[in-house]
């Protein structure tokens, strides 16, 4: 089993080539997230200028990975209330990351 990080999934998501070739090469494998990297995922569609199309996209992908949960509630709540904060207090211009990476989704 592979723990992915949210930088990790983003480049999935985006079909990067080296990031997917390494994956598949994992294939009979189980690959999952934490709870944490779901909840950042979300956030990142929150902060989309194309929110609905992206949570589209992260919703299929989810479909297809093991989430370690506390409560999905929680990260659901936790990129709502994240968004709302960054968009009180964060310069405009700013572009959603995956904390520690510097990764777009």
């Amino acid at each position: 089993m592979y723990l992915l990080e949210c930088d990790r999934c983003s480049y999935l998501i985006n079909n990067n080539p080296q990031v997917v070739a390494t994956a598949q090469s994992y294939a009979q494998d189980t690959f999952g997230i934490s709870i944490i990297s779901y909840g950042e995922l979300l956030y990142m569609t929150e902060k989309s200028e194309r929110r609905e199309m992206n949570l589209q996209v992260a919703q299929a992908f989810l479909t297809e990975i093991d989430i370690y949960l506390i409560n999905k509630e929680i990260a659901e709540i936790y990129s709502q209330l994240k968004n709302r904060i960054f968009r009180e207090f964060a310069q405009k211009k700013q572009t959603p990351q995956c904390p520690h990476s510097g990764s777009r989704f």
